[in-house]
């Protein structure tokens, strides 16, 4: 379980494709305070580290994962954002994030906004009653609050500290992004159909 606040960020040192999955090493200052088995969110996808070494760390991302995340689509060189795991005494500073993405987007549009920074995504919008004006979203493992959700779109505003310690600042239009609605919307929604 996340927050959706990021504090840390890794790089992809190597990657690996084995059968179906994709093996990543990732540098992080944080590696040195993983554990084996520990569950770490990247881009909001939670992976388990299975080896660490040094300033590095191994996960696997399997098939299903690369389908319904972009994590196939990074390479060497690429940051990604980390989180980990929060505890009874965390403060949930942001929502609840389970690290189980549920669709990805598309960036469309990236405007500086006097200081600040507004993302729109577009995306699948079979998924579009999961997501309200002024509710909790995940964009890459970052917790943030979307506005104009209109049909098959919707735009975030990203501060400057965000927009610094994560890998939106890189972001630009035409890539890619992780999506994982609210929780709270998802359970509501399936509530709601068994009504019917």
């Amino acid at each position: 379980m996340f927050s959706g606040i990021i504090k840390n960020e890794g790089i992809v040192n190597d990657f690996a494709n084995e059968g179906s999955n994709k093996i990543f090493w990732i540098k992080s200052p944080i590696a040195s305070e993983l554990h084996v088995d520990q569950s770490l969110s990247h881009n909001g996808v939670c992976l388990t580290v299975e080896e660490i070494k040094e300033d590095t760390y191994k996960v696997t991302a399997i098939k299903e994962t690369l389908l319904k995340s972009n994590l196939g689509q990074l390479i060497t060189g690429q940051h990604v954002n980390l989180e980990q795991s929060i505890t009874m005494q965390t403060l949930l500073d942001g929502h609840i994030v389970q690290g189980h993405v549920d669709t990805t987007g598309i960036c469309i549009e990236r405007d500086e906004n006097n200081g600040s920074h507004v993302f729109t995504f577009r995306y699948d919008p079979s998924f579009s009653d999961l997501i309200v004006e002024k509710g909790s979203i995940a964009v890459n493992g970052v917790s943030l609050t979307a506005f104009n959700c209109i049909e098959d779109r919707f735009s975030v505003g990203i501060i400057p500290y965000t927009f610094s310690h994560t890998n939106f600042r890189s972001l630009e239009v035409g890539d890619t992004v992780n999506i994982e609605f609210d929780i709270i919307g998802k359970y509501v929604k399936k509530m709601n159909a068994s009504r019917i």
